[in-house]
């Protein structure tokens, strides 16, 4: 998936987590405009020194009848996951779909608790907002839901349910399908078994007509990694 410019997010960005140190002189970095693809947008952020970005864009997920929008969506969804696996504090919005499925408000603060939770959930009643953002931050770690490369196949840890669920992908249309799947991807564009499989274990979100891929691939470990 290529979105235009059109679709491209822009951020505010800070040298440091805590609020207080972001208001020092020096520590804003600006608002920055993100136009290039997802992966090399973070890893130019991480390189200016940004800790604590904030993003512009709303994740809608209410509002994805579109190709542009489903596009606006991902785009954001895909921030938000790449700046979470270098543990960057990212203060982002969502609205979850009111008519239920897998984006109302309980279901997607479940398969999206991996990531950074958002500032607000907008759109749905103010009480379950607060009980969902509550479940959420008071559940988020790093870690919670990643994949690995390793020589030949791909290792997915996914924690969001309570346990540790673990799978060892070796198939290479299976690892095909994820770097598909990466930036999001027309379900035409990825092989209908992995898809398959891949949803069947809630790794994979639909956003309007593209699919997207849950977990991050870390980038800061905060414990040994046999442990995580």
């Amino acid at each position: 998936m290529s979105p235009s410019s059109t679709l491209t997010p822009s951020a505010a960005v800070w040298r440091d987590y805590d609020p207080v140190a972001c208001a020092l002189p020096g520590m804003f970095l600006g608002d920055i405009a993100l136009t290039g693809p997802v992966a090399e947008e973070c890893d130019r952020l991480w390189e200016l020194g940004a800790r604590r970005v904030r993003l512009s864009d709303v994740v809608d997920l209410a509002d994805t009848g579109t190709p542009d929008a489903a596009a606006r969506a991902v785009r954001t969804l895909s921030m938000v996951r790449d700046l979470t696996a270098r543990a960057v504090l990212v203060e982002w919005d969502l609205r979850p779909d009111p008519d239920g499925g897998a984006t109302a408000t309980e279901d997607v603060s479940r398969l999206l608790s991996h990531l950074q939770p958002p500032q607000r959930i907008e759109g749905v009643d103010p009480a379950r907002s607060e009980d969902a953002l509550r479940t959420w931050r008071n559940g988020h770690y790093l870690g919670k839901c990643l994949w690995r490369q390793g020589p030949g196949f791909v290792q997915i840890r996914d924690r969001r349910w309570g346990d540790l669920r673990r799978f060892t992908v070796d198939e290479p249309h299976y690892q095909e399908a994820i770097e598909r799947l990466a930036y999001g991807a027309p379900e035409s564009a990825v092989p209908p078994d992995a898809l398959a499989d891949l949803r069947e274990e809630r790794l994979v979100l639909a956003v309007g007509g593209v699919q997207w891929w849950l977990p991050y691939r870390v980038n800061r470990w905060i414990q040994e990694a046999m442990t995580i």
